[in-house]
């Protein structure tokens, strides 16, 4: 009988340290995602876990952020924004991409000199925050698909939500939220991260996500 507890104690504590391995691997983040048009300089690190640092000068368009090769309407995500410096038009982003239909979308935290906008279509309360909500159109445009025209959904929260703390975007209180406002995000996923977006601006950016 004691060996039998014994040898049980070992395979629950197996199981436990194989779940435990699972769930470090998943919340890891090495999704890297890095793109750019060209334009400027944007020099950035791919640093270790869930940290990434950006720093741009005089560019075009870029997006540049770390998170998860799978989206998903039900996770919640954490960041630490330790430096958050545009000058010019930037934006501190929850970011990603759906198809059928193809979807880009933004919860945009904080931003430079210009706050994104579009057709007004609500808005909602979360994590300490009123975000509006809009809808815009992009024409023959690059997507993850190539030039495409699709459709793009944002949350910006009404105020700059500050920086250097440790933070959480419900992702999934922005889904339902489009959802009621007739804007329904496609069926499969694809990248989901947290990204630091210039365009025509300079900065600096440290994120570290989880």
């Amino acid at each position: 009988m004691l060996k039998y507890k014994k040898k049980l104690l070992t395979a629950v504590l197996t199981a436990a340290m194989t779940i435990s391995m699972v769930a470090t691997t998943a919340s890891a983040n090495t999704h890297w995602q890095y793109w750019t048009d060209g334009g400027g300089t944007v020099n950035a690190t791919n640093g270790a876990g869930g940290n990434y640092s950006v720093n741009w000068y005089n560019t075009g368009n870029f997006v540049i952020g770390k998170g998860w090769a799978t989206g998903s309407p039900y996770r919640t995500i954490n960041y630490n924004a330790g430096v958050w410096q545009p000058s010019g038009n930037g934006y501190l982003t929850l970011y990603g991409w759906t198809r059928n239909a193809l979807i880009e979308y933004y919860v945009v935290d904080s931003w430079g000199t210009y706050r994104p906008t579009g057709t007004y279509k609500g808005s909602v309360y979360s994590d300490g925050g009123m975000y509006d909500l809009y809808q815009t159109t992009r024409y023959n445009s690059p997507s993850i698909d190539g030039t495409q025209t699709f459709q793009q959904y944002w949350s910006v929260r009404q105020s700059k939500r500050p920086t250097g703390n440790n933070v959480s975007i419900t992702f999934n209180n922005h889904v339902n939220a489009w959802s009621n406002a007739g804007m329904h995000l496609g069926y499969n996923w694809s990248y989901q991260v947290m990204a630091t977006e210039g365009y025509q601006s300079s900065g600096s950016s440290n994120v570290t996500v989880w």
